[in-house]
């Protein structure tokens, strides 16, 4: 009875491929996974690069960098104008020296920047109307006779003002040099 069953049991098929076409696979195998490796080692290679050049710039500039920018968007500020805006705002001749300063670096931008932005732009037509009364104001008081000791506080907001002034223009500079 066994021996029945098992001469009825189909004969041996054809193997699915031979021992050449085995090795040919296992080759194109191995092949395969050293074409995946030499990509990651590659990738990797590539970042590890990038990620040095980063470091070597943000050294670079970390140890080049000045006090204050020598130069924006074309528009320079010399490293003595830039150092007065720092001092202390308490003394009147650090304040004229500051106002000075900043009237200098402002004549210096041209009257209209590259690329207008209608809040900026209201901001520093604002801010040059107003200072443009001031000295208006001032001119007539001084014309009149008026003491000097009396026109302080008005001169102190003009300080103010060009100081705001020269902030936003500056803030404008910046933004029209990262375009």
């Amino acid at each position: 009875m066994i021996q029945h069953r098992l001469r009825n049991l189909p004969r041996e098929l054809a193997q699915p491929y031979d021992w050449t076409e085995f090795r040919r696979r296992a080759r194109e195998r191995a092949a395969a996974v050293a074409r995946r490796d030499a990509n990651a080692r590659t990738t990797l290679a590539v970042a590890a690069a990038l990620v040095l050049a980063v470091v070597g710039i943000a050294i670079w500039m970390r140890f080049t960098r000045s006090g204050g920018p020598p130069d924006i968007a074309g528009y320079p500020m010399a490293e003595t104008d830039w150092r007065v805006f720092e001092g202390d705002a308490g003394s009147v001749s650090g304040t004229d020296a500051r106002a000075n300063a900043a009237e200098r670096w402002l004549a210096s931008l041209p009257t209209e920047p590259v690329v207008v932005r209608v809040g900026t732009r209201a901001a520093v037509t604002g801010l040059e109307d107003r200072i443009a009364q001031l000295d208006d104001y001032l001119s007539a008081a001084r014309v009149a006779g008026v003491q000097p000791a009396k026109l302080v506080d008005v001169e102190a907001q003009r300080a103010l003002l060009v100081r705001s002034l020269v902030q936003v223009r500056y803030a404008e500079t910046l933004v029209s040099a990262s375009r």
